[in-house]
């Protein structure tokens, strides 16, 4: 290996004992931006975000024999669950445009059919046929009400599509004033994290870029140089007994900095 290959290696090469050290020296700067992530997660969460109220109805699928148009289904537990096959049906028809434009024309619900569909879910409760609908909205008394008449028009719509097919209401819906969402535990948990991950990203970019040489043990272990001579510190004896010098474009010999160092401490003196 020639000379210039081995000072590249030696260039590129990362100490992770050092890292960690000087990201130990650094520890306040990790924690404040953690707490400082978390508290702008947490008045987001709590202040900035609406909270969301679920309310749930729960309907019996009736998994007897049924027609559709000129073909006849079957469905027995021998074959496929109700909670894999009606449920799903029903499910569609639940979201169809025609249903949610009753819901909307009987509640006189502020939004369109496409909006309604993404506030209600439908699975089956513990794969059973029995299928719970749930409507999230920022208000619990308009979720409830809205749940309530999807109980009302499912039923009608269905047995106007499907033949021999029915619901029954398990449960109706009740106003839940306990938010769904946001979790302000959860974005505050997210937002101490994505400090700390951030903070850290910053300063171990910022270490391995810096090519500031600060004390000869630095030098030792990263070059493998001898120390030929240091620099007193003649401008500010309080720092430390020496200072060390590194310009990324060009250095000065020591010469240079004793001299400079030299001229101001003269200079003082003549004051």
């Amino acid at each position: 290996m020639n000379v210039t290959d081995r000072n590249q290696s030696e260039y590129n090469s990362v100490d992770v004992l050092y890292i960690i050290k000087n990201l130990w020296g650094r520890a306040w700067i990790i924690i404040l931006s953690g707490i400082l992530c978390a508290a702008v997660a947490f008045c987001f969460a709590a202040f900035l975000i609406a909270p969301k109220y679920s309310s749930s109805i729960m309907l019996y699928v009736n998994n007897s024999s049924f027609s559709l148009g000129n073909t006849s289904f079957s469905i027995s537990s021998s074959e496929i669950t109700a909670a894999q096959s009606l449920v799903k049906t029903y499910r569609e028809l639940l979201i169809n445009r025609t249903t949610l434009e009753r819901v909307i024309e009987k509640t006189d619900a502020p939004y369109t059919y496409k909006e309604l569909a993404k506030l209600i879910e439908a699975a089956p409760s513990n794969e059973t046929e029995i299928m719970k609908v749930t409507v999230t909205t920022e208000d619990p008394y308009e979720a409830a009400r809205i749940a309530n008449c999807i109980a009302e028009v499912l039923p009608v719509r269905i047995s106007e599509i499907i033949d021999g097919a029915s619901m029954e209401v398990v449960d109706s819906a009740v106003p839940e004033l306990d938010k769904v969402a946001p979790s302000i535990t959860q974005f505050t948990a997210i937002g101490l994290l994505i400090g700390l991950v951030l903070s850290v990203s910053v300063l171990v970019v910022n270490i391995i870029f810096d090519d500031t040489i600060n004390d000869e043990e630095y030098i030792l272990q990263t070059y493998k140089h001898p120390i030929l001579a240091k620099v007193p510190n003649l401008v500010n004896p309080g720092a430390g007994s020496y200072q060390y010098y590194y310009r990324k474009r060009g250095r000065r010999n020591a010469a240079y900095y004793q001299q400079h160092a030299y001229e101001q401490q003269k200079a003082e003196d003549k004051k």
